[in-house]
């Protein structure tokens, strides 16, 4: 049986890839802050299935967290880093700013440098690495003048993914890295109250994901239509982005 380990699976795109690698066989192991989320999980199918374990990523406890699951549950196949954050911020109100450092940052790096500390020691397969996932998302190709943290935030967990891969490499160590980047998926972290355009569902959302994971894809953005869009954004000169203002979302 295949073993799997999502970090932020309370909600969205995290909860979604569980449910489905449960669906599909998986034993699955779920973290995050709503424990009451995360139980009701574990109810839905089984004990045996489901490992839940309370998980707030911000905090330095997070690691010890971890490392229990991981005595418990084992190296997994699979490690998906699902938790993040993100709004809107055109005040830059100071505390909605940091708080996302911390979580999409500070939260990441805690996490994914310790499951890769933990790849160093574990027995695994140089043939069959473990593949280690982070949603990132297609606001880290640029700056996003009406959601600054959000965007830098995510720009900075697609380098560390890219610097991890590549240290992975120079130190042997058995990693597949995969950079999943959606554009706007309607989950909690999108505004009700705003339109959205492209928006898929979470459903649409996991088959791509998975799509991707099943073929090693490095870098996977979704669907064509943001592969387009993310081509135009990085062809846009940078003294011309930044004078781009009908970008609202």
């Amino acid at each position: 049986m295949k073993r799997a380990i999502i970090i932020g699976a309370t909600s969205g795109i995290g909860r979604g890839m569980a449910e489905r690698l449960i669906k599909e066989g998986w034993q699955v192991a779920i973290t995050g802050r709503r424990i009451a989320a995360l139980t009701e999980m574990q109810e839905k199918y089984s004990a045996e299935r489901v490992i839940i374990a309370e998980m707030d990523v911000r905090k330095a406890e997070a690691a010890d967290t971890l490392e229990q699951l991981l005595s418990t549950f084992g190296t997994p196949d699979l490690f998906l880093y699902s938790a993040g954050i993100g709004w809107q911020n055109r005040e830059l109100v100071p505390d909605v700013e940091l708080s996302m450092v911390a979580t999409n940052c500070e939260g990441m790096v805690r996490i994914i440098d310790h499951i890769f500390n933990h790849a160093k020691q574990a027995h695994i397969d140089p043939k069959k690495p473990m593949q280690v996932a982070v949603i990132t998302s297609v606001a880290g190709t640029k700056g996003l003048g009406s959601a600054p943290a959000y965007s830098a935030t995510k720009k900075m967990q697609s380098t560390y993914v890219s610097a991890l891969s590549q240290l992975a490499r120079m130190e042997k160590v058995p990693v597949r890295f995969s950079d999943i980047r959606p554009g706007f998926v309607a989950t909690e972290i999108l505004n009700p109250d705003k339109k959205y355009p492209m928006v898929m569902t979470c459903e649409q959302a996991v088959n791509h994901i998975q799509r991707g994971l099943r073929r090693g894809k490095r870098i996977i953005i979704f669907d064509w239509r943001f592969k387009l869009l993310v081509l135009f954004w990085r062809l846009i000169p940078r003294p011309i982005w930044e004078r781009v203002t009908f970008i609202k979302n």
